[in-house]
């Protein structure tokens, strides 16, 4: 059902640090900063041969990542992203098998706008898993 992976997301403090760290530091391709504000989060993505790396930073005090980062001080990883082909016929083998989907269970447009869903950690070895459609 998952394809290849998207992405690995990590939440960050500051990210224009960290925008300088992955450009000047390890010589990567970064994107411009996309805000998300459905999302509570302001994104770059970083290029990479085989996948993206995404940096996220709060956007506004109820953002998600704020919690994250409350938690993990210096930040961290936040999510791995998978691409399936139909996000609705996977939103609901993943139900049917006791998985639990995040928020309303609807797809949103995320930041490559394509629809996403995030899947509960508990169900996943700790891991939240983002899915979406290629």
């Amino acid at each position: 059902m998952i394809g290849r992976l998207n992405h690995v997301a990590i939440a960050v403090p500051q990210l224009g640090a960290a925008v300088a760290q992955y450009r000047t530091t390890l010589g990567a391709e970064v994107s411009e900063a996309l805000p998300q504000p459905e999302h509570g989060v302001t994104v770059v993505f970083v290029t990479l041969p085989n996948t993206k790396i995404e940096l996220l930073e709060p956007l506004g005090e109820k953002s998600p990542i704020a919690a994250f980062l409350e938690r993990n001080p210096a930040g961290g990883i936040h999510h791995l992203c998978y691409e399936v082909a139909d996000i609705r016929s996977a939103r609901d083998r993943l139900k049917a098998a006791g998985a639990r989907v995040l928020g309303d269970g609807e797809p949103r447009i995320g930041a490559h706008g394509k629809p996403v869903l995030f899947l509960h950690p508990k169900d996943f070895n700790g891991t939240l898993v983002e899915l979406e459609q290629a």
